[in-house]
């Protein structure tokens, strides 16, 4: 671009445009800012690197979900800024008494690489469009599956996208038509371009380029109004985010309700601000509610609506449960799966269970998980049962703490574990298998007291907290450091929530322990059923704590034993069964399907036709498999009831334990 009025044009224009853009972005900070300040030290680099620039989230995604697309878009946009910015270094490098480097083999690699690289840009905005449009057709006529909204926003962002990338390659051709050289030939989009043009005179570059410009102008300036805008913000969630595990909430203190006379979240405003910054960030993607169980099972929860909901009852100022609906937050089941989906990481179960301390504290709870919690802070145990936690113990010869039993592991038995009668056989069945292979270890029995997770997702945060201060002192008292337990709950709990209570514990699945028994020649492998078995992985086991691998192990598929995906990623890669102990359903490790039983939504009473059991039933049934391994005493109860009305007795539901103690007995 040439002529002396036209640069100072454009630098006011740029800082013009990027001024509205600013002042924009901070009218929307400003209700960011309402929140509380964070209570975690972020790991700002960690993130921004793992999450932004190499999208996790979105690696990690099917294929169905866009994933190939948006990974398409975010790195040809990112190899245009980087090629625009280093060429900005470049030519203003001399102001400051540095050498152009702009120049000779630099010059023809960088414009060789980044020329190809905005194809990326181009085709995935392409795609976007196409797909968006698919879909929007299939709404139209009835037959959509994908939860996906779009309005003229969408369109008019991936249109001016769209012009951004093909104006820039236009501005190329138009450059190479107008001064043609040598070296030409390695911009390779753009050449091929300019073979189709006539010579360009330097009037009409100079339109060519201002053409090109003002949809960069429009861009800049519409880029916060649109759903784009999480291409910035979400940097900055990514920022701030904190680093403690799916299954850890962040805790409530007696000194913030006392300084502010309230427990949870009524208004917005009381979210912390990196939560409602998060809010922002959120791309209306709908993975969330694609993966969320309650949705799929035709409850009114919809996690992206909620995110809409939070974020619109900020700037309005109305109270959060009015504006989500209490029917909604209440069919959550804590499962974490819009968590691991969301692509820029918000917080969909921290949102939903601090309004539910809420309505808990407010005396807006009711029915059977209310009775629930009455029954846990009257006698410590989850369905309200006084005692009996050394009933399954007879005739097995348990050691217990209290007798002065010497002991590796404590033997966390749960509620369900101690009373519930199918759970009561798998709580048999680790016992004899513990004695089998030598392990050394005892049981609290009546000492024992409901962890208090139910409490804690149902948003009774005190209950919670007085149940893990008693077990902590039970655990200092017999100098406890190692747990094993059959219950992914009571794991998840103990291991990410009690160390706040002064109870540091190394905590493992059973399945973690057996497996690594098996390993170790110390039990046989399991055998599959004739017919085949098909596993369901519990998603406080799998998902919210990442072990997935150790259950399949069971049978001997070889494995590193540090609880991660790679026998089931390897299994995943192959036809369903072909190199896994398992029929694997469709959903399995980390994406694994909901039973319903979270969230204490065990303990609340289900629409018969709504619930998220008899969804993954069907599933588990359409692999053909004849019997249905379960690794978690909320699934099996779940499973149990929905199995018997599809199929009958037809089909076994059975713990790993169980499995493992058939080939060792």
């Amino acid at each position: 671009m040439e002529g002396t009025a036209a640069k100072p044009v454009f630098y006011l224009l740029t800082l013009l445009c990027l001024s509205v853009m600013a002042w924009q972005l901070y009218r929307r900070a400003v209700h960011w800012l309402k929140g509380k300040p964070i209570g975690w030290k972020p790991d700002p680099w960690g993130s921004v690197i793992r999450y932004v620039l190499g999208q996790k989230k979105v690696q990690g995604s099917r294929p169905q979900s866009g994933a190939p697309m948006h990974l398409a878009i975010f790195y040809g946009f990112l190899s245009l800024f980087l090629a625009t910015t280093l060429l900005a270094i470049a030519t203003y490098a001399p102001v400051v008494g540095l050498r152009n480097f702009h120049e000779g083999t630099y010059y023809l690699v960088y414009e060789t690489t980044f020329d190809l690289l905005g194809l990326l840009f181009v085709l995935g905005v392409a795609w976007a469009l196409g797909r968006r449009s698919l879909h929007d057709v299939q709404v139209s006529r009835g037959i959509a599956h994908r939860v996906i909204t779009s309005d003229w926003r969408d369109y008019a962002t991936l249109g001016i996208l769209l012009m951004l990338g093909l104006t820039g390659y236009g501005l190329e051709a138009a450059r190479i038509a107008n001064q043609p050289q040598t070296w030409d030939t390695v911009s390779v989009v753009g050449f091929w371009l300019a073979g189709f043009m006539p010579p360009v005179s330097d009037s009409a570059y100079v339109v060519t380029w201002w053409f090109h410009y003002a949809w960069f102008f429009a861009f800049v300036v519409f880029l916060p109004q649109m759903r784009i805008r999480h291409s910035l913000i979400a940097i900055v969630s990514a920022a701030g985010s904190p680093e403690r595990p799916l299954g850890h909430l962040e805790r409530v203190t007696v000194e913030e309700v006392e300084a502010t006379e309230r427990v949870g979240v009524a208004l917005a405003e009381h979210y912390s601000r990196w939560h409602l910054l998060s809010l922002d960030a959120c791309m209306s993607c709908g993975r969330c509610t694609e993966v969320c169980p309650a949705h799929g099972a035709g409850k009114v929860l919809n996690p992206k609506q909620v995110v809409a909901d939070i974020a619109g009852a900020n700037r309005s100022g109305a109270l959060v449960a009015e504006t989500v609906s209490e029917e909604a937050l209440w069919a959550c089941t804590t499962c974490n799966a819009c968590v691991e989906a969301c692509p820029v990481l918000i917080r969909h179960v921290d949102l939903i269970v601090d309004v539910r301390r809420n309505l808990v504290a407010e005396g807006r709870f009711s029915g059977t998980g209310a009775t629930m919690l009455r029954q846990l802070g009257s006698t410590g145990h989850a369905w309200g049962v006084q005692g009996g936690r050394e009933d399954w113990m007879q005739g097995l010869g348990v050691p217990l703490c209290r007798e002065g039993a010497q002991f590796e592991y404590l033997f966390w038995v749960g509620c369900a574990g101690a009373t519930d009668p199918a759970a009561v056989r798998t709580t048999k069945a680790v016992a004899r298998l513990l004695q089998k292979a030598g392990v050394s270890f005892a049981c609290l029995g009546n000492e024992e007291a409901c962890t208090g997770d139910p409490a804690r997702r149902a948003g009774d945060e005190f209950l919670f907290q007085g149940q893990a201060e008693a077990n902590a002192s039970v655990f200092e008292r017999y100098g406890v450091r190692k747990v094993v337990t059959a219950c992914p709950h009571c794991l998840n709990t103990l291991l990410n929530e009690y160390g706040e209570f002064g109870a540091t514990l190394e905590v493992e699945h059973h399945t973690q322990l057996l497996a690594r028994l098996v390993q170790e020649g110390a039990l046989a492998p399991a055998q599959g059923a004739i017919g085949g078995t098909t596993f369901h992985d519990p998603c406080y086991l799998a998902r919210v704590n990442g072990v997935s691998d150790p259950p399949r192990a069971i049978f001997g598929e070889a494995t590193s034993m540090d609880g991660s995906d790679a026998a089931l990623l390897r299994a995943m890669a192959a036809e369903p069964g072909a190199r896994s102990p398992f029929l694997e359903p469709e959903h399995r490790g980390r994406k694994t399907l909901c039973c319903g039983a979270g969230g204490a939504r065990m303990w609340m009473e289900e629409e018969p036709n709504q619930r998220p059991a008899d969804r993954r039933v069907d599933e588990l049934l359409a692999t053909t498999a004849q019997e249905i391994a379960v690794a978690c005493p909320f699934c099996r109860i779940m499973l149990d009831a929905s199995l018997k009305q599809k199929a009958g007795d037809e089909i076994r539901l059975v713990d790993l334990a169980e499995k493992l103690e058939e080939a060792n007995t």
